[in-house]
């Protein structure tokens, strides 16, 4: 035979495959369907092998072998392949088969998932109504319980026990649940046995009802002995309070039981559930083998007793605790556990014998000072603690706090610095308690104990400052730092502002001031020095460090005199937080040092403007002209001025100069706009026709020029002025805005939408033109053609504030909470949107909401004139007049210069030259009156 017939072929190898021929699996290849029996020799000796064994016999005392294995096929798990692939080889492609049928399975039942939960809700709801609970049967007859009065439910008769239990089930019933009431006797004779008859004798006597009963049952007395009725009751309040008193706990004036309140105690009982029981109950028996296993260890002995506590056994806890301090006796913990869980009394003797363990002890030495009621026993704890721990600094501090002589309190102080000699708190404490000279002495004795502790330098400084040598503080400091640098234990700069700013709370600002101008300049690069200063006075402004802040901008100013910046905030600083002398010395200084900063001489012309010192202001605005002679801004503030004191003249005057030597279009603006005011409409137009050719693209001529011709009833004439104007700077917003509301005025409501809608083609997403445009079609009575250019303009400007105001607004009164929600999700800190929504609340007289929602308008953006007139007509109608005056105190404070309906007040001639008050009660005035 060739060779390769008698060897083994490949795995997988099929005969004829080649010519195409296909396999067949026998079962010869598979092996039998069932598993083979077990050989004889394999089973153990219960099972009979010879011809006389018998079939065996199974638990119930019969049945056979052939009967058991067809239950197991019968209860064969049909997804559990022992059978006839029991030993197929389980492979990779089987399992993915098998993961690829459970991702079936589970993606079918969740396609069936919410039909069968419906299913199964139907048939509950089947069920329940199949099958109501009697509670539900009885619910028409509840309803009408509703309807019976007080004497309807006091008529209704008691159920009685209607059942029939003969013979000694009877007996029984009445015997457990009947109730016969104490007899007299029983009640005599306790209190005879307690000695309470004579007080009740003598009640009985005071109370008139004594009645004379004999006590065997016969009409008349036998003896003359007179019974009370009223002493039957009071034998019985009176037993149960001795009762109590008897089983009270008296521990120093704490009782375990309360006479007075026990019944109500009970209901502060904690029921507990079964599973936390289970967990008691496992805790304890692992704590207990912890304490068994490890006796000296001291967690778990108070692990063990505080779970008792919490399972409220406090006896087993105050055992467990006692063996643990037996077990451990060296453990300051186990001994404070253990006076924690007793009382006051047992506690002292538990701390006395932990002292003996642990004299070394610091807290057990403090527990037992606590547990002494007057200050006499404390003193005396803590000086036998002293003896065992004279180094300890807490209790050291403890025994001086008892101290209420100074003297005594300083010879403490004077042993104590020298058991603890590096104890800074000590060294201070003494030296505040010492004279001037004998606390130098001291403050000198302590920095040379610990030289490098800058407590001891700093609290030198503040012993001089108090004595007003601020000389010496400027010496000390920077010694101070010069000498902690050698040491090397010197701080941060951050580290020295922030003892600068403590110093300054505890009230010494000379101390503080010479920490700022020694350290300040430590460990900062050049290039970085002004921004860092700037932020470390800002940071101190924001922990209402002032004068600590003061001196950073005065050590910055040294550096860098001629920097606006830096004197400007220095400006503001004083302006919010000074007085009215000091920022005048800043501005002058201001002005000295940086002359071409123009914001700084208008400052100081406006504060002497305020002080009512015209004069004074003139002078800087004319010392402001010598340094800027062409600064517009000077210009214009000293016409201000002019016309705000009433002097035209000078104004035109003013004016006339500017437009020669400063010739810009504010100047002609402002020189129109006073012509104007003044009621010289010639003149005006004159200045406006030289002024709109030299600056064409100035929009705000053309505004002017329209307002002048339509306040002379000149409508074409106003109607050119806009077109012009919107042909040559079609950006502006403010002037498609006067020529809309011009057409709409003149009854043209076509080309005022016209208007808008050409507006809103030249400037895209500009939130003014759509809120004009949905105020129109309201205005004009289309609430449908509003309520689609509300839609159309949250498209366009979704983060608009006002457009989602009017949005909300513009929507029915059940609908506007869920589109203010809509608002506040866009926009939260948008002033018009918390306007919108305070204005809500106060339709709906939610006034404390309403105040808050108009109160974060006004914080967000103080500077929005319409909302402090809100808040102001919200005060007035739900507030007292010191609120008023708060909001009107504030508003002319924060001097707001923007607002829709502010700017139209504040800018009208009728109007010009007014306060800040007036013009906020006017704008208050022209609100809509609903919401």
């Amino acid at each position: 035979l060739p060779d390769f017939l008698t060897r083994r072929p490949p795995p997988n190898y099929i005969a004829g495959l080649g010519r195409g021929a296909t396999g067949f699996t026998t079962r010869s290849d598979i092996g039998p369907a069932r598993e083979a029996a077990p050989e004889p020799s394999l089973v153990g000796p219960s099972i009979g092998v010879g011809p006389t064994a018998g079939p065996p016999v199974g638990p119930g005392g019969g049945g056979g072998a052939g009967k058991d294995d067809d239950d197991d096929e019968r209860f064969q798990d049909p997804d559990n392949e022992t059978g006839l692939f029991n030993t197929a080889p389980y492979e990779a492609d089987d399992e993915e088969a098998d993961r690829i049928y459970e991702d079936v399975d589970r993606k079918m039942d969740e396609r069936r998932r919410v039909r069968r939960e419906a299913r199964e809700r139907e048939e509950l709801e089947r069920y329940r109504r199949e099958h109501p609970k009697i509670q539900q049967q009885f619910a028409d007859l509840k309803r009408g319980l509703a309807s019976v009065s007080a004497e309807e439910w006091a008529n209704l008769p008691e159920v009685g026990d209607m059942v029939r239990r003969p013979g000694s089930k009877k007996k029984d019933y009445v015997g457990k649940y009947a109730y016969a009431p104490v007899t007299d006797a029983v009640l005599l004779g306790a209190g005879a046995a307690l000695g309470l008859g004579a007080g009740f004798a003598g009640d009985a006597a005071r109370s008139g009802l004594a009645t004379s009963i004999d006590p065997r049952g016969t009409a008349t007395p036998a003896d003359g002995t007179l019974t009370d009725f009223v002493q039957f009751g009071q034998a019985r309040d009176k037993v149960l309070g001795l009762k109590l008193d008897q089983i009270s706990d008296s521990v120093s004036g704490q009782t375990t039981i309360d006479p007075k309140g026990y019944l109500t105690d009970l209901n502060s009982v904690v029921n507990k559930t079964d599973a936390e029981i289970s967990d008691i109950k496992k805790a304890r028996q692992l704590l207990r083998s912890v304490t068994t296993t490890n006796p000296k260890h001291a967690p778990g002995w108070i692990a063990a007793a505080r779970l008792e506590e919490v399972a409220q056994k406090i006896v087993a806890a105050r055992e467990i605790i006692a063996k643990g301090c037996e077990e451990c006796p060296k453990s300051e913990d186990v001994w404070l556990e253990a006076a924690r869980l007793n009382n006051v009394d047992n506690a002292k003797i538990i701390l006395a014998n932990a002292v003996r363990h642990c004299p070394q002890s610091v807290k057990v030495w403090l527990r037992a000072v606590t547990l002494e009621s007057d200050n006499k026993s404390k003193k005396r704890v803590l000086r036998r603690a002293l003896e065992f721990i004279p180094n300890s600094v807490k209790i050291w501090k403890a025994a001086v706090s008892l101290e209420e002589d100074s003297e005594d309190a300083r010879i403490l102080l004077s042993r104590a610095v020298e058991c603890v000699p590096l104890a800074v708190e000590l060294w201070l404490a003494f030296a505040r308690l010492e004279t001037y000279e004998n606390a130098k002495k001291v403050i000198n004795r302590a920095r040379l104990a610990i030289p490098t502790s800058h407590e001891v330098w700093l609290a030198a400084a503040r012993l001089e400052e108090q004595q007003g040598n601020q000389n010496m503080v400027d010496t000390i400091i920077p010694r101070a730092v010069a000498t902690l640098a050698q040491k090397g234990s010197s701080l941060t700069r951050d580290q020295w502002i922030k003892e600068a700013e403590q110093c300054e709370k505890d009230g010494f600002v000379g101390t503080a001031q010479a920490i700022i101008k020694a350290t300040l300049g430590i460990d900062v690069e050049d290039e970085d020095r002004e921004d860092t200063w700037m932020q470390d006075a800002e940071s101190a402004v924001a922990n209402g460090a002032i004068a600590t802040a003061r001196a950073i901008y005065a050590y910055a100013l040294q550096i860098f005199p001629e920097k606006n910046s830096i004197w400007l905030q220095a400006a503001y600083l004083e302006k919010g937080h000074g007085t009215r002398e000091s920022l005048e010395d800043v501005l002058q200084r201001a002005v000295r040092y940086c002359p071409q900063a123009e914001v700084l001489w208008l400052m100081g012309a406006k504060e002497k403007w305020l002080a009512g010192d015209i004069a004074e202001a003139k002078g800087i605005l004319k010392n402001a002209f010598q340094a800027n002679p062409n600064s517009e801004q000077i210009w214009l503030a000293a016409i201000k001025l002019e016309v705000e004191t009433g002097e035209y003249g000078r104004a035109q005057l003013l004016l006339q100069s500017a437009r020669a030597k400063a010739d810009t279009e504010r100047v002609w603006m402002k020189s129109a706009m006073l012509e104007r005011q003044l009621g010289h409409v010639e003149q005006a137009r004159a200045l406006l026709d030289q002024a709109i050719p030299k600056f064409p693209t100035f929009a705000k001529l053309y505004m002017i020029k329209g307002q002048v011709e339509e306040d002379q009833g000149n409508v074409a004439g106003a109607r050119e002025a806009y077109a012009r104007g919107l042909k040559v700077v079609p950006s502006s917003i403010p002037l498609w805005l006067l020529a809309s509301r011009l057409e709409e005025r003149a009854a043209q409501l076509t080309r005022a939408r016209a208007l808008l809608e050409r507006a809103r083609m030249a400037n895209p997403r500009e939130p003014q033109l759509w809120v004009e445009a949905i105020r129109v079609e309201a205005r004009a009575g289309q609430a449908a053609a509003s309520r689609a250019l509300v839609a159309r303009a949250l498209q366009e400007c979704p983060t608009s504030g006002s457009v989602w105001a009017e949005a909300i607004l513009s929507e029915p009164r059940p609908l506007r909470k869920a589109r203010a929600m809509d608002a506040l999700r866009r926009c939260e800190n948008d002033p018009a949107v918390l306007v919108a929504v305070a204005r809500l609340f106060q339709s709906e007289r939610k006034t404390d909401k309403a105040r808050s929602w108009f109160g974060r308008a006004v914080k967000v953006d103080p500077d929005l004139g319409d909302a402090w007139a809100w808040l102001l007509r919200f005060e007035t109608a739900c507030g007292d007049d010191a609120a008023r005056a708060d909001v009107v105190a504030r508003c002319v404070a924060a001097e707001p210069r923007h607002g829709e309906r502010w700017q139209a007040v504040a800018k009208d001639i009728k109007n010009a030259g007014k306060p800040v008050e007036e013009v906020l009660r006017l704008v208050v005035l022209s609100l809509p009156a609903t919401v």
